[in-house]
């Protein structure tokens, strides 16, 4: 997905509705089910104690609640450190200099309410089983996490901001705005930046973190075999999406990791376009940009595919390009590398193609729970997973092409995770008559 730097709107609790409500799940580490372990979980909470070095910092999960449309999430960096993705109004509290062992890592939930959770469902009462499954020592509700932070403060006297930083146009950032009223009842606390410490966490991803985007990219490819079995002139663009997606849930997955892109001929040329129903013309191509999230992690792979199943000479000239440019600056990954370099790879085979105007966007991000994942910054090491997407999008010709792997950074190099989605004009144009087959 091509990159951009707006950040998703924090979750809204919408005025209730007459009638029935899905219970909700107990707290849970959310991806538990797929392959991370509660152990996994304890030890990125010991990384973060460590790096700390003795200040106090707090997570929050962010407040709100399910929208009319879509469903509440909850911060990521939240998400990342307990694998709870359903407890809005939930805190970590990091003290790593408390006396008490079982405070130095503190979970802490909103209190139980009957009549909200008659609309929610029902939330579990804090007992030993919770401590387990969580693998949290000590959990707390959040009329508690005041007086825990305050005498944390008190002891420490440093506070450290895990969150990252507003800039000045929004709120402050929470954990600050929280840190700022204690400063002024506790004397002598010192406000310091940890804001890098996360985004170092969570970009070097664990083994098991990279199996499940093996498997949302896996899935993937299946919602592009049934996007591609249905594909010719005359279709709509949202029924093909539809179909991609379908794919998605019957690979696995339980959704697409963000607004999938499903656009045809002059459509292929927006960046970032929303299927509006337009109708696929023969002689179009098709660029298809989504990524399906299994266990909350995300694939995100671009693809072009010509609607009548066979590319026409212009549309290979501009896909080799883009083509001939991703496979370069794949080449090119390795530890020690920046995505400035990288995308200056990318840009000179464009460049000396002729498009270079006709190539707007960066080269790629970080990939993870996010689209858009966390960025430390800096050379990229081992257990990265970053994006690689050249494209050159001709509006006046209706050809918009972009090509996007997802490559794992590896000790001696690299990995494409997605190599095995066909790529070249001719797998291409072969993927779809095999698909057409099977329709």
């Amino acid at each position: 997905m091509a990159k951009r730097t707006s950040k998703k709107s924090p979750g809204r609790r919408s005025s209730p509705k007459a009638g029935p409500r899905p219970s909700a799940a107990p707290a849970r580490a959310a991806s538990n089910a797929g392959g991370i372990g509660v152990r996994e979980f304890v030890a990125r909470r010991e990384r973060v104690l460590r790096a700390l070095k003795g200040a106090v910092g707090v997570v929050l999960a962010g407040d709100g609640g399910a929208p009319l449309v879509g469903r509440w999430r909850a911060n990521p960096d939240f998400v990342y450190l307990t694998g709870i993705d359903n407890e809005p109004g939930a805190a970590v509290l990091f003290d790593p200099k408390s006396e008490d062992p079982t405070r130095r890592c503190v979970l802490f939930l909103k209190p139980l309410d009957p009549e909200m959770e008659r609309w929610d469902g029902e939330r579990d009462p804090i007992a030993s089983s919770m401590r387990s499954r969580l693998g949290f020592r000590r959990v707390m509700r959040t009329y508690a996490l005041p007086t825990f932070l305050q005498h944390a403060a008190t002891r420490a006297k440093r506070l450290a901001c895990l969150h990252p930083f507003a800039s000045h146009a929004a709120p402050v950032s929470e954990d600050l705005a929280i840190f700022r009223k204690v400063s002024e009842r506790v004397v002598g606390v010192s406000i310091e930046d940890a804001t890098g410490v996360l985004p170092g966490l969570r970009a070097v991803k664990s083994p098991a973190e990279i199996r499940l985007m093996k498997r949302a990219i896996d899935a993937t490819h299946e919602g592009h075999r049934r996007l591609c079995a249905m594909l010719e002139p005359g279709v709509d663009e949202l029924d093909l999406q539809r179909a991609l997606e379908h794919g998605f849930g019957e690979a696995g997955a339980e959704e697409a990791g963000f607004n999938t892109i499903v656009g045809a001929g002059r459509h292929s040329t927006v960046l970032h376009y929303r299927s509006r129903g337009g109708r696929v013309e023969d002689g179009d191509v098709v660029l298809v940009d989504c990524g399906a999230s299994y266990r909350g992690y995300c694939a995100d792979i671009t693809r072009v595919f010509p609607a009548s199943g066979t590319f026409s000479k212009r549309q290979k000239q501009v896909y080799d390009v883009v083509l001939e440019s991703l496979v370069k600056t794949t080449r090119a990954v390795r530890p020690g590398v920046t995505l400035a370099e990288l995308d200056a790879v990318s840009r000179a085979v464009i460049n000396d193609a002729g498009f270079g105007d006709f190539y707007p966007h960066g080269i790629g991000h970080h990939l993870g729970t996010e689209v858009h994942d966390a960025n430390p910054g800096g050379k990229l090491q081992p257990g990265m997973v970053v994006t690689i997407e050249p494209g050159i999008y001709l509006p006046d010709e209706g050809i918009g092409v972009r090509l996007e792997d997802d490559v794992l950074v590896t000790k001696a190099g690299h990995q494409n995770l997605s190599a095995h989605i066909p790529r070249t004009t001719a797998d291409v144009e072969a993927f779809i008559r095999a698909c057409r087959r099977t329709k």
